[in-house]
């Protein structure tokens, strides 16, 4: 398989995950609208807020996710993919395919921390 098809394919799963995830929100969310609004006092308010928050992090994180897919997915189509972009050398084989959407080389992704 290819970077282009690898890509698309994670796309495409995180666009699933996102579907999901963001039906599940939306079912958090119609579930506290028939709960107490006071959350403090009301013991499944509290539960219901904490599964909103963890829901919508869980959003963020696949909506960061399908921007660094299409980033990649541009760098395919303008011939940059794989090349780091600090150092300017090639990105390890196998950081691409463990982490398909990698900017960095492993040294360059070291010395960022």
């Amino acid at each position: 398989m290819d970077a282009r098809e690898r890509l698309e394919q994670q796309r495409d799963e995180t666009r699933r995950r996102l579907a999901g995830l963001t039906g599940s929100y939306d079912a958090v969310v119609a579930a506290s609208y028939d709960s107490n609004a006071d959350d403090e006092h009301d013991p499944e308010g509290a539960t219901i807020a904490f599964e909103r928050s963890q829901v919508g992090a869980l959003i963020r994180q696949a909506r960061e996710g399908l921007l660094e897919v299409e980033a990649a997915l541009a760098r395919v189509d303008a011939g940059t993919y794989g090349v780091c972009e600090r150092c300017g050398e090639p990105i390890g084989t196998e950081r691409l395919e463990a982490r398909p959407v990698a900017r960095l080389c492993i040294g360059c992704a070291s010395h960022r921390r």
